[in-house]
C-alpha cells in the first residue's frame, strides 16, 4: 500500500521538480531582464546548459528505474545528479568573478519543503546536508559572502522539514502497525479454520512463512515492504485446500492417482482466491508456484528454472523442509537433519542451486526456530520417537 502512494507522489514530485528548476532559470535569467530589469537576456555562462543536459539524460533512467519497479531510489539519483552538476557549473561559471556569484535554484527549496513527503529520515539528511555543504563549499572556493543567506534559507527550512518529517512518520507507523495487526490476524484466522481439516497440520504455514522470511532476508534483494507481503502470502501457500475434501486430506495411505490431481488444484484455487487482497497480492506467485519444481516437474504450469519467481522458489524449500520436520497423518517427523541432506539432494532437480547454497547459510537459524518453536504435547511425542527410530 506505502509503496503504490509512494511511486504516484514519486511521479508528481518529478513533474514539479522539472518543472520549477527549467521555469524558475527562464523566468531569472531572460523574463526578469525583459520586462523588469532591462538588462541582458541569457544564461549566466557558456556551460549552463549542462545542467538540462543532465536532467535530460536521467529522463530514461528514471523511466527504466520505473519499469523495473525499484522506484524507490530515483529520488537519490535525481538529487545527487543535480547537486553535484550545478555545484561544478557554478564553481566553473563564477570562478575568478568576485562576489558577482548570484546563482541557486528555487528548485531548492523545492527539495526540501517536500522532504516529509517521502517518510525517509536518510533521504532527508542527504538532501539538507547536501544542499548546505554546497552553499559552504561555494562561498569558500568562489570567497563571496553571497551564499550566507541561501544557507540560512536552507538551515530554516531544514528544520521546518524535520518536525513535519518527524509527525508524518508518527502518524503513519501507527497506521501502519494499525493494518499490519487486523491483516496479520485475519490471516491467520483463516489459517486456523484451514488447520481445523487437518490437525497435522498445525502450524505449518507459520513455519514455512518464517522459514521462508529467513531465506528470503538472507539473499538481501527486498525491502521491508516487500518482504512483508511475502509473509503475508507465506502464511497463506495452502490456502486452496480448504476445497480438499476431508477424506483426501487426512487420508493415512497412499493417494491414489485421480486423488493427487485433486491434490494439485490448490495452488491455484489459494491465489485465485487472494488475488484481490491489499498486501498480498504482489507475492500471489508465492501462492501459485510453490510447488514447481526447477526440473520443469512440478505443477500447476511445469514451470522450468528461473520460469518460477524467486519467492515462490524460497517458499519451496521452507515448505519441504516443514513437511518433513513435522508429523503427518501417514508418517512421523524426521530429523532436522534429514531434512536437510534431502534438500540438499534436491539440488538442481527439485531446488534451485542458488537457493540451496543460501539455505546452507540459514540451516542454524532454522534449527534454532524448529527447536524453541511451541510443539503440542502431542506432536513433541511423535518427534522423540522418530529421533528415536531413526
Amino acid at each position: 500500500m506505502i509503496l503504490h502512494e509512494e511511486k504516484r507522489t514519486l511521479k508528481w514530485f518529478l513533474v514539479f521538480f522539472y518543472i520549477i528548476l527549467l521555469g524558475y532559470d527562464f523566468f531569472y535569467y531572460f523574463f526578469i531582464p525583459a520586462f523588469v530589469t532591462h538588462k541582458k537576456m541569457g544564461l549566466p555562462s557558456n556551460i549552463w546548459f549542462i545542467n538540462y543536459v543532465v536532467l535530460a539524460i536521467l529522463i530514461p533512467v528514471i523511466y527504466y528505474f520505473f519499469k523495473s519497479n525499484r522506484f524507490s531510489g530515483i529520488k537519490y539519483i535525481l538529487f545527487t545528479s543535480y547537486l553535484i552538476t550545478a555545484f561544478i557549473v557554478d564553481i566553473i561559471s563564477y570562478f575568478g568573478k568576485g562576489d558577482s556569484y548570484l546563482s541557486g535554484n528555487m528548485v531548492e527549496v523545492f527539495l526540501i519543503l517536500t522532504l516529509p513527503i517521502f517518510l525517509s529520515t536518510r533521504y532527508f539528511w542527504l538532501v539538507s546536508l547536501g544542499i548546505t555543504v554546497k552553499y559552504l563549499l561555494v562561498g569558500i572556493i568562489l570567497d563571496t559572502s553571497y551564499v550566507i543567506m541561501p544557507f540560512i534559507l536552507v538551515a530554516v527550512l531544514s528544520i521546518m522539514s524535520f518536525f513535519l518529517l518527524v509527525r508524518f512518520q508518527g502518524y503513519v507507523h501507527a497506521i501502519q502497525s494499525s493494518y499490519d495487526n487486523q491483516l496479520e490476524g485475519i490471516v491467520k484466522g483463516v489459517i486456523a479454520t484451514l488447520e481445523l481439516k487437518d490437525p497435522y497440520t498445525r502450524g505449518h504455514s507459520e513455519r514455512v512463512a518464517k522459514y521462508a522470511l529467513l531465506l528470503a532476508q538472507e539473499l538481501g534483494d527486498f525491502s521491508k515492504e516487500e518482504l512483508k507481503s511475502f509473509y503475508y502470502a507465506c502464511l497463506l501457500h495452502d490456502i486452496g485446500k480448504v476445497h480438499i475434501p476431508d477424506s483426501i486430506l487426512m487420508k493415512p495411505g497412499r493417494l491414489s492417482t485421480e486423488e493427487y490431481e485433486i491434490i494439485k488444484t490448490h495452488p491455484v484455487v489459494g491465489a485465485e482466491a487472494v488475488k484481490d487482497v491489499e498486501g498480498i497480492k504482489d507475492c500471489i506467485s508465492v501462492i501459485r508456484y510453490h510447488h514447481e519444481r526447477w526440473d520443469g516437474k512440478g505443477y500447476p504450469e511445469q514451470l522450468k528454472g528461473e520460469e518460477t519467481p524467486i519467492l515462490a522458489r524460497v517458499t519451496a524449500i521452507a515448505d519441504a523442509f516443514d513437511a518433513m520436520t513435522s508429523s503427518r497423518s501417514y508418517r512421523p517427523a524426521l530429523p532436522v537433519e534429514t531434512a536437510y541432506q534431502r534438500i540438499i539432494e534436491g539440488t538442481g532437480s527439485q531446488f534451485d542451486p542458488m537457493l540451496v547454497e543460501e539455505f546452507k547459510k540459514v540451516f542454524p537459524a532454522w534449527v534454532n526456530f524448529h527447536k524453541s518453536y511451541p510443539w503440542t504435547k502431542q506432536f513433541n511425542s511423535e518427534r522423540k520417537w522418530a529421533y528415536e527410530n531413526s
